[in-house]
């Protein structure tokens, strides 16, 4: 704050004060410059160390080690195990071999059912029963007629025989005696004897066709009774005490089926198999079966069939494998692996010579391929860090890609932990 110079002997004028309020001190300009700056410096020195520990630090990764079987051929972990190098891996569903659902073969409502989900059943054994009232009253009323017929036909072979008898009578009388009987009273008496024949032959029909309309009944009868139409376990119940059930769905509350049961011996692993592997896939071929819900166990299998045709929208082909080891966990409907084995030598020819075994092969996780700018290439660990390597592969077959160019084994692969790996990326193995 300043006033203004006044001539001697005069007083200030004290209206003329004023205060600049917008310009600060120059001491607090250079201060909030200066403390911009270090701000500045400071964030910046934040965001390099922030960068560069970003860098520098190891992400974890999954790796898959590249190895070569005892046989020469590269495989998954563990491939060279057991009866041989695993070739192709598919995977697949346990089925039963022998399955059905059983269905009545009449409409009607169910009034027993005998069995339940897990209940062991033989060929033959009643599973089942329909309300079967009316089918009882049609035996009855079929029954009866056939007494019926029966009776008629007894009656009309007695009258025939009857009348065959006077027919024999008139015409020995006819015979010995020409004036007491005439010729046309003898055609007359053979004449009823005739018809008499015909009526039992028809009445022996009428009996016959109510033997069928009986046999008939009791058939009808018999189909109320829901038998189990072979031995095996009751997978799923389909309808209970009160419903309607018909041999096809109609609709509405209507059940086509009773129960739906298997043959547990019988089951099977059915896989698809890529169109491009099933060259190696044979009848009677050793495989190497692992459920999902027991990765940690495996059991013998081996090819029962190749179906000889293929599914052009997915270019596989279906493949059965019979289930050697027996066991109780194993049930319908369980997600399998299937390892197809090669056999440890080679078969000999006819001359003594031995087939040249199969070029080495290399099979890896269908995730540690990769595409990248149009080729496809693999990642591998090496010192810590990453590096790409362009590769020739296959189709992915059960979770597995056979790589036939760009890897010798003994190399680590990159196969889960970076979305977006880059050269000398620093990485380490994932505990």
């Amino acid at each position: 704050m300043s006033a203004p110079a006044s001539p001697l002997g005069q007083k200030p004028d004290l209206a003329k004060l004023r205060i600049d309020r917008d310009e600060p001190p120059p001491g607090l300009r250079r201060a909030l410059w200066r403390n911009l700056v270090v701000a500045l410096i400071g964030v910046g020195l934040v965001a390099g160390l922030i960068v560069f520990l970003r860098g520098n630090r190891a992400a974890p990764v999954q790796v898959f080690p590249v190895t070569l079987g005892a046989s020469g051929r590269g495989g998954a972990s563990g491939a060279g195990a057991g009866a041989g190098a695993t070739s192709v891996t598919a995977n697949g569903y346990v089925v039963a071999r022998t399955r059905a659902s059983v269905s009545a073969k009449l409409a009607g409502r169910l009034a027993e059912l005998k069995v339940s989900e897990g209940s062991f059943v033989r060929q033959g054994e009643v599973i089942a029963r329909l309300e079967s009232a009316d089918y009882q009253a049609q035996v009855a009323q079929a029954e009866a007629a056939l007494a019926t017929s029966r009776a008629e036909a007894v009656e009309a072979t007695s009258r025939r025989d009857q009348l065959r008898r006077e027919a024999r009578r008139v015409a020995d009388i006819r015979r010995e005696s020409p004036t007491l009987v005439s010729e046309q009273e003898v055609e007359a008496a053979q004449s009823v004897a005739d018809q008499a024949d015909a009526r039992v032959q028809a009445l022996a029909s009428r009996v016959a066709a109510a033997e069928a309309q009986f046999r008939y009944a009791q058939v009808n009868l018999e189909y109320t009774v829901i038998r189990a139409p072979f031995t095996g376990t009751v997978l799923r119940k389909e309808a209970e005490v009160g419903e309607v059930v018909a041999p096809s769905v109609g609709g509405g509350l209507t059940r086509g089926a009773v129960v739906t049961m298997a043959d547990l011996a019988s089951l099977e692993v059915e896989v698809d198999v890529n169109e491009a592997y099933i060259g190696r896939v044979g009848h009677n071929q050793a495989a190497r079966i692992t459920l999902d819900a027991y990765p940690d166990t495996t059991f013998r299998g081996r090819v029962r069939q190749v179906v000889p045709t293929a599914d052009r929208q997915r270019a596989t082909v279906q493949v059965k494998v019979s289930i050697l080891d027996r066991d109780r966990r194993i049930f319908p409907e369980m997600g399998a692996r299937v390892d197809f084995l090669e056999p440890d030598a080679a078969p000999a020819t006819s001359t003594g010579a031995s087939v040249p075994a199969p070029a080495p092969r290399i099979r890896v996780p269908a995730a540690a391929v990769r595409e990248r700018e149009g080729k496809l290439v693999v990642w591998l660990v090496r010192q810590d860090r990453l590096e790409s390597r362009t590769v020739e592969a296959g189709p992915v077959s059960g979770g597995f890609r056979e790589v036939r160019a760009g890897l010798m084994g003994g190399e680590l692969l990159l196969v889960g932990g970076v979305e977006s790996p880059r050269e000398g990326m620093r990485v380490k193995l994932a505990e």
